[in-house]
């Protein structure tokens, strides 16, 4: 299994609604702080929703799986 085949099956067997750049990194192979840095100077270069609580960044886990175009059924 690969690193992106585990972190995806992380991501959709996780309980939570809200993903980190930490947890979408290796999907979209790059590092967590280009992520935030990049939401945060260019958001419009991002494909997915994504909210700042101070200085934590949070990904709603549907959508961000539908920007993969991937379909889970039950979220």
């Amino acid at each position: 299994m690969t690193c992106e085949q585990e972190a995806l099956d992380r991501i959709i067997c996780k309980d939570s609604l809200m993903l980190t750049p930490d947890e979408i990194a290796p999907l979209l192979d790059s590092s967590p702080q280009t992520i935030r840095k990049t939401a945060r100077q260019n958001p419009q270069l991002i494909g997915y929703p994504f909210t700042f609580n101070g200085s934590a960044m949070k990904i709603p886990k549907k959508p961000f799986l539908q920007f993969l175009g991937i379909e889970v059924k039950g979220l």
